[in-house]
């Protein structure tokens, strides 16, 4: 009893007294929420809700959270839904991506794509691979590249050291090319080891002198490192076609800004296209100025809408002889994705690559020029089928970003644009970073471009062709407006050179 007195008596009052401290606290902060709602101007809601009212925005907030998890079906959500990020992450640690029972996936809707197996597939001995495809014939340095399978463009800035680091390893580990993204070449692009593809944006980033104009001695200087394969030329991306690239200038640290060569702490933002190409005649004299200095192939990175103007850049290749034209075109769909773009550029521009893959492949055929420019398409491939589509279409080359986001960890929190991506990749909070293990997602990345490689291999096999990139389109069929497919092929017929 008197130990009970002495310890647990005072414990139990000092308890109730801090439990109605705290009640007083909570009440007098909810008279200080309650004054500062009905005082403010700008929030109706708060204004004739106080306190009550802050709940909507909290569920607001908490909203894109829960329904990814609790009310979205497998195959409804946007950008990615459930089904696709589920195969990712399944891909990317390595584990059984094989399903039970039956597809969830509804083969109805119009536009659904069926791969057309073969009766008698090849056993696996008796699979005989296609020469790799060459680019840049052209070019001092023609670049052989030994996976169909990229990762795609990807900034130092807009990603985190770690992520970068990540994905060059896993490049290396897997034999893939990692694009730098527009941010220009950074260390840790180059650290894993693994192939470059050195993209020249807007803004000459990593290549500019201090206006903005394109400096050779600092390309030359990239293009001398062993590991860069190629240069691409970004006239636009899929989410932004039309608009420069956004670093938000919480992201500039010095060490951005001088492996970029702009200011500390401001927003980078690039030009809406290249300040020395403003036609098509300039254009592929920049191509050329390019590929002469670096020596290396030289290509372009697009978002196709105008078939005309397509013409008639093609047109001026021809009659500038077929040597002027990119050594490879990458097309980007209308649904790309980025760390930052208006929403209206995101939701409403630029051609889905349904319709412009195929634009892009016929007209190139139309001019004779398919052997000279190789095809790379990017946008939304994050799963075999999607990359195999692409194949049948008639890419050469599959790059990626999303997917392999997904790879690092990516929960599409949709926090790329505000330095508080929770999983570190898109974050230069170093406290936030820390979750990011590199030599962890490293494997993850490489497990990805693995299991993904196989994966569509297994589809081109069920179809009766050698490898990937031996598919072609009557290998897949389309499903039309009444339910039933035809063929790929008949939908859209393969043209041939005038």
């Amino acid at each position: 009893m008197s130990f009970f007195n002495s310890y647990i008596t005072p414990l139990l009052q000092f308890l109730a007294t801090m439990f109605i401290v705290a009640i007083g606290l909570l009440v007098l902060a909810v008279i200080v929420m309650y004054i500062q709602d009905k005082r403010q101007s700008k929030k109706t809601i708060l204004r004739n809700y106080p306190v009550i009212g802050r709940f909507r925005y909290l569920f607001e907030h908490l909203g894109e959270f829960f329904r990814q998890y609790f009310f979205a079906m497998d195959r409804e959500e946007l950008p990615f839904n459930r089904a696709q990020r589920t195969w990712s992450y399944k891909a990317a640690k390595g584990n059984n991506t094989t399903a039970a029972f039956g597809s969830t996936k509804n083969l109805s809707p119009e536009g659904t794509v069926i791969f057309v197996n073969t009766a008698f597939p090849a056993l696996d001995d008796e699979i005989h691979l296609a020469s790799k495809i060459e680019i840049g014939p052209y070019s001092e340095h023609p670049y052989t590249p030994e996976s169909f399978f990229n990762i795609s463009a990807m900034s130092y800035g807009s990603l985190s050291k770690p992520a970068v680091q990540a994905l060059s390893y896993g490049a290396k580990q897997a034999g893939i090319w990692l694009n730098t993204g527009e941010g220009g070449v950074s260390p840790y692009h180059l650290e894993g080891g693994c192939d470059i593809v050195f993209q020249l944006g807007t803004a000459k980033y990593g290549a500019r002198d201090a206006e903005g104009n394109l400096d050779e001695g600092k390309l030359k200087t990239i293009a001398d490192k062993p590991q860069v394969k190629m240069i691409e030329l970004k006239l636009a991306q899929g989410a932004k076609p039309g608009k420069g690239g956004i670093l938000p200038a919480e992201k500039v640290n010095a060490e951005i800004a001088a492996i970029r060569g702009i200011p500390i702490g401001q927003a980078s933002l690039s030009p809406n296209r290249h300040l020395d190409a403003s036609n098509n005649e300039e254009l592929l004299n920049l191509i050329q100025r390019v590929r002469t200095v670096s020596g290396l192939p030289t290509g372009i990175k697009i978002v196709l809408s105008s078939e005309q103007w397509l013409s008639d850049f093609l047109n001026l290749i021809k009659s500038r002889g077929v040597e002027s034209a990119p050594d490879f075109i990458t097309l980007d769909g209308g649904d790309g994705g980025t760390g930052a773009a208006p929403l209206a550029l995101i939701d409403d521009m630029g051609l889905q690559l349904k319709e412009s893959l195929p634009m892009l492949i016929d007209t190139l055929n139309k001019f004779g020029l398919r052997d000279r420019v190789k095809v790379i398409c990017s946008g939304k491939r994050v799963n075999p089928a999607e990359v195999a589509w692409a194949l049948c279409m008639g890419a050469d080359f599959i790059n990626n970003a999303r997917g392999f986001m997904f790879a690092l960890g990516c929960i599409q929190a949709l926090q790329c644009n505000k330095n508080t991506c929770p999983t570190g990749i898109t974050t230069h909070d170093e406290d936030l970073q820390k979750g990011l293990v590199v030599e962890n997602k490293a494997k993850r990345v490489a497990n990805f471009a693995k299991t993904m490689r196989k994966e569509v291999e297994t589809i081109a096999h069920s179809c009766g062709a050698n490898d990937p990139q031996s598919m072609n389109r009557s290998h897949a069929r389309i499903v039309v407006s009444n339910g039933l497919s035809i063929p790929m092929n008949q939908l859209h017929p393969d043209i041939k050179a005038n």
